[in-house]
């Protein structure tokens, strides 16, 4: 069957991905008065973003007078294990609030108290009450905010367009090219200005709260491809609830806000065991902690038959937890048939967040490549080696506008743009050339990699599993010249497939040479050959890809100015971050 001709699209400004990072970006620059244009894989109505449950952080001291974005500040910079950026750190909690604001305002409907004021709860390892919520569904009610807003502006959503490639030529981007995932139909997307929201890799596990075909890393791909650098590969986080069973649904995230709410870890010898690994937070640790203390309880025999652990909340009255978790409480009954103000869930980390990514200028979100900027899950950073639950939908609000204010600039400021046939014959080709008949099926490699994954660059990991997983993993590239791509079958998912793993192998092969070379544990990244947190690896892993071999660096981080310094300095939180750098 013959690849239908391409159509050609021209906007100002192209966004890849139509979640909350990209849906922002378009609102940001189409109120500059420009034609913007948004392409998702999924439905616009169920993007990824809808899977963020539990909050969005903001420091209004609604609830605890003294919290402030200094606060803020310390609690990531601090819990990020001091490898985390600075600049963008201080952007997000200062600007946190006015998004959280504007936000309700356009109609996420989150909480309020009696007064009018948004209501805020605990999540771990923030100092005060300062996330602000829609019962544990905050990202869907962030989603169809945005999605209204954008309806109003007459922003364009294009859902089914799987991107393949970035337009670049001599260091510019100059648009993308995708094919339909219902006809395969191609098309040229010109654009002044690209920004990428595609979100991350966390699919690649083969336990993980991403569901199929997202997270595969395609993003991190077209970036490498583009000439962008990636940071911080290896610092995955685990979350540490996701569910067990049944095994097709595996990982499905079970919201921190279960924990926030009061949720308590026990191990199937009834022991409270949080206390053990940090006797003062429990489970209100850091994820970091809280993951490795259930992954420990299971690897070491205390857990259940299924291979979890116990996360209990039915100590609240039934119907605080139908108000607080509407979500999880359906979620359980329509899974499993478990009423949980009865019984407590079965519970183990998932592979949840990818907090490294492309690496961007901290106010533009610039990627280092002329005419293409990123914005959310796929940019690295901001989250250092742990992220803090809550602060990814505040990423998504502040950085979103951010990189579509810069793009929309950008755009203004050219004066003609350079287009390339060639380029564009190369990305057809692409496509083109892949179509035909092998002996192993996309599905088949996938399946493989996130066992391997899973095995040997997991929750804890050494060497000689990073290095067994780095050879399985080449030998996962020799197969791809043997795929077997029809695009009348699946509705060309195949033929996605396809680009998806080819992404997938590559970010798997970038996170295990990052995490070979971060010889220490520190935050998510946790080695069971190098047990401490070292202060000499206070850097940042970069991967580039040169002529289709992956090349990495480590680069120091910068030191903080003298303002976020003496933040840092007068947190009570101080010790336990020294505590945590031992050389």
């Amino acid at each position: 069957m013959k690849i239908p001709d391409y159509s050609t699209q021209v906007s100002n400004v192209l966004v890849i991905g139509s979640g909350g990072a990209g849906l922002r970006s378009a609102i940001e620059a189409k109120m500059l008065g420009l034609d913007v244009r948004v392409l998702g894989k999924r439905s616009k109505l169920d993007v990824h973003t809808v899977l963020a449950a539990g909050g969005i952080n903001a420091a209004l001291g609604n609830l605890d007078k003294n919290d402030s974005w200094q606060q803020h500040f310390a609690d990531t910079y601090i819990e990020g294990y001091g490898i985390g950026d600075s600049q963008q750190i201080e952007i997000m909690v200062k600007e946190s609030p006015k998004a959280v604001k504007e936000i309700d305002e356009w109609g996420a409907n989150f909480e309020k108290l009696d007064d009018g004021r948004l209501d805020q709860r605990f999540f771990g390892a923030h100092t005060y009450r300062r996330t602000c919520y829609s019962g544990d569904y905050t990202g869907q009610s962030i989603l169809n905010a945005l999605l209204k807003k954008a309806t109003q502006l007459n922003i364009p959503i294009h859902d089914s367009e799987y991107i393949t490639d970035l337009l670049i030529h001599d260091g510019i981007c100059f648009g993308a090219i995708s094919f339909n995932l219902n006809d395969a139909n191609k098309t040229i997307h010109l654009s002044d200005a690209v920004i990428l929201c595609t979100g991350g890799h966390t699919r690649i596990w083969k336990k993980s709260s991403s569901r199929k075909y997202e997270n595969n890393g395609d993003g991190y791909y077209l970036g490498l491809k583009a000439g962008c650098t990636l940071t911080d590969m290896e610092m995955v986080q685990f979350h540490p609830t996701g569910m067990v069973l049944p095994e097709e649904i595996a990982g499905t995230l079970v919201t921190e806000a279960v924990r926030g709410e009061g949720g308590k870890l026990f191990n199937s010898n009834g022991e409270r065991f949080m206390g053990k690994y940090d006797n003062k937070r429990m489970e209100l640790s850091t994820r970091d902690i809280v993951a490795m203390a259930n992954y420990k309880e299971i690897i070491e025999g205390r857990g259940t038959n299924n291979g979890g652990i116990y996360l209990d909340i039915s100590h609240k009255d039934k119907d605080y937890i139908v108000e607080k978790l509407p979500r999880i409480y359906r979620q359980f009954i329509e899974t499993q048939m478990i009423d949980i103000s009865k019984q407590p869930m079965e519970v183990a980390p998932t592979a949840h967040y990818s907090m490294g990514g492309i690496v961007a200028t901290a106010e533009e979100h610039w990627t280092g490549v002329e005419g293409l900027f990123s914005a959310g899950e796929v940019t690295g950073g901001l989250h250092g080696a742990n992220r803090l639950g809550g602060n990814s939908l505040a990423e998504i609000l502040v950085f979103g506008k951010c990189a579509g204010k810069a793009a929309g600039d950008y755009s203004k400021k050219l004066k003609s743009q350079m287009r390339n046939k060639n380029s564009i014959l190369d990305g057809l080709d692409n496509i083109n050339s892949r179509i035909r008949k092998g002996d192993i099926l996309p599905s088949e490699i996938q399946y493989e990699l996130s066992n391997i994954m899973w095995k040997d660059c997991g929750v804890i990991k050494n060497e000689e599993s990073l290095k067994n997983g780095l050879e399985k993993i080449k030998g996962l590239k020799e197969s791809l010249k043997e795929l077997d791509i029809r695009i009348e079958y699946n509705n060309n998912k195949d033929l996605a497939n396809s680009f998806d793993i080819e992404a997938s192998i590559i970010c798997a092969e970038a996170t295990i040479i990052s995490a070979i070379e971060r010889k220490e544990s520190r935050g998510a990244h946790q080695r069971s050959d190098y047990l401490t947190t070292n202060i000499n690896e206070e850097v940042n892993y970069r991967v580039k890809l040169n002529q289709g071999t992956l090349e990495i660096d480590k680069v120091k981080i910068s030191p903080l100015r003298k303002e976020l310094s003496l933040i840092i300095a007068d947190s009570s939180q101080i010790t336990n971050f020294k505590n945590k750098l031992i050389e």
